[in-house]
């Protein structure tokens, strides 16, 4: 076999591992290797002619399999140190896995001693082993051993069942997994709240554990979703099958379009409470639904006496030879000062004393505003609502008193994991959603839309989620059933990414997780406002 690999060529006469073959072109870093496009494992069997190249937690690709390793390592050592806990990893917050564990009492001694089998582990260097069964040797497997460590893929829509095995310890993780235990050279574990996190190595810091503050709104905003779906009995994929399966769709939608309801009637209620609200701003990443949002936001505000009234940022861009540049030398569309600021803030302030004032068009291909007549003035029972990616930062809307203003965050908070280890991310869930919409309503097909994620990303991390706890209150735009209802768009899409292109592992892996759900075939079920209309199409809020 021809493998090309950090710019030079090698002839591999055998069949051998990656790791072997190439073991003089691997870092001491590396946890897994990009083959032909594909993530996997250093141990890896060279089957073709290609290209490899090695990753480490620095690397997007790296860092999953990095903190799917660590959760992996956690529930190992506490299998060794208290094997009859019951763990569950709840959802991510910054920098941190936040997992719970029943069956035995949690204290700072018991994560101590779990974290000291952890770094025993990875001194020891254990190899972790990949075992592969049938679904008739799984179906087996499970009834002999009585656990439910893993059993969910038996009810996978996939041909084979694998297991990850250190010692006699065996569980299954969603993804390509570390070679062995000897990968963690940097976490920590911390009691928290009622359960405990598992920290890792942030992006921007990525040789040091930062002690970073946790946002208590985030944390309320998904343990409320957290709650409820599990006191419903659906906060795994298995649950929600079953519920599938049981013809339990309509209660799905009815749960989640009343969720969305009663958070949105009680945002509603918060801004007359307050009593004094003028400018509402409203930010979230990517494919939250923010369109929807402020739609049934505005209805609700309207049953309260209050009338919404849009102002759009978009229209108050600084003139094209003003905006700043990137590192590139390319226009920054997206940073705080690509907005005309000054103009924004005098024209709220006198839009807030009653004054009538001319709001400008951006033209965005001549890179100027143009002045077409376009006169707004507010009354008294009307309050600007105004949607943007900087619109919880301070700066955006510096010269409005605060008392006038009312920020709210959205996101797509997803609680529903795969099972009781394995999580769903919800930026995953935000990009399934994105790939959807591109193609219905953009004409981008999958491709584009997964080879502009990484600059979204960026964008959010700098712009969005340092401010998301200045919000005055955040809405989870998560729907439990989503992903079921969004998988026959969304799999044929990605199907046509080939093996050729740079985004096929990121398709195959999100193919992989879409085949763990059950389809939803009762669409027409769904209503006109609900949120996920704005991604399926047929919205009222088109």
């Amino acid at each position: 076999m021809n493998i090309k690999c950090n710019g030079k060529d090698f002839n591999i006469k055998e069949r051998v591992q990656i790791r072997e073959a190439l073991k003089d072109e691997m870092q001491s870093d590396t946890i897994a290797a990009i083959y032909n496009n594909e993530v996997v494992s250093i141990k890896q069997i060279l089957n073709q002619d290609g290209e490899i190249r090695f990753i480490n937690r620095k690397d997007k690709e790296g860092k999953q399999i990095y903190v799917r390793g660590l959760l992996y390592l956690m529930s190992k050592a506490f299998y060794d140190v208290c094997p009859e806990a019951e763990l569950n990893v709840n959802y991510q917050l910054v920098n941190s896995m936040y997992c719970e564990v029943d069956n035995c009492k949690l204290t700072e001694e018991l994560i101590e001693k779990v974290k000291s089998r952890m770094q025993e582990l990875v001194k020891l260097d254990i190899p972790i082993i990949k075992k592969i069964m049938t679904m008739e040797e799984a179906e087996n497997f499970y009834i002999k051993e009585g656990t439910i460590r893993g059993k969910l893929q038996v009810n996978a829509d996939k041909d084979k069942v694998s297991l990850y095995y250190c010692e006699d310890y065996y569980n299954y993780f969603y993804g390509t997994m570390p070679a062995s235990t000897g990968f963690a050279d940097l976490f920590d574990l911390k009691v928290f709240r009622k359960g405990f996190l598992v920290e890792y190595p942030s992006d921007n810091h990525p040789d040091e554990i930062i002690d970073k503050k946790q946002s208590l709104k985030l944390i309320t905003a998904m343990d409320e979703y957290d709650d409820i779906y599990k006191l419903l009995k659906i906060d795994t994929v298995s649950r929600l099958n079953k519920k599938i399966r049981a013809n339990g769709n309509k209660d799905l939608i009815l749960v989640s379009e009343a969720l969305h309801e009663k958070k949105i009637t009680e945002i509603a209620n918060k801004v007359k409470e307050k009593g004094n609200v003028r400018l509402i701003l409203i930010a979230g990443p990517s494919s939250s639904g923010k369109t929807t949002f402020a739609g049934k936001l505005g209805m609700a505000l309207r049953v309260n006496g209050i009338k919404p009234v849009t102002i759009s940022v978009d229209n108050y861009f600084v003139e094209r030879e003003n905006n700043p540049k990137d590192e590139n030398d390319k226009y920054d569309f997206e940073c705080i000062e690509a907005i005309d600021r000054d103009l924004l803030n005098s024209h709220i302030l006198k839009l807030l004393k009653g004054e009538t004032v001319e709001i400008p068009t951006f033209d965005f291909l001549s890179g100027h505003k143009e002045y077409k007549g376009n006169k707004m003035k507010l009354e008294q029972d009307e309050v600007l609502i105004m949607e943007g990616i900087h619109c919880l930062n301070d700066k955006l809307t510096n010269l409005i008193p605060k008392e006038n203003k009312f920020k709210i965050y959205i996101s797509d908070l997803t609680v529903l994991n795969i099972d009781y280890y394995n999580r769903i991310s919800t930026t995953d869930t935000r990009l399934i959603r994105r790939i959807v919409r591109d193609y219905k309503f953009r004409g981008y097909d999958a491709k584009h839309t997964l080879e502009m994620w990484a600059s979204v990303n960026r964008g959010e991390r700098k712009n969005i989620f340092p401010y998301q706890d200045e919000a005055d209150c955040m809405f989870n735009s998560s729907i439990v059933y989503e992903l079921s209802a969004l998988k026959r768009y969304a799999i044929p899409l990605l199907s046509e990414i080939t093996q050729k292109d740079s985004e096929y592992s990121e398709a195959r892996r999100l193919i992989s997780l879409l085949k763990y759900f059950e389809d939803f075939d009762d669409e027409e079920m769904i209503p006109n406002n609900s949120l996920l209309r704005e991604f399926i199409g047929g919205s009222i809020y088109e």
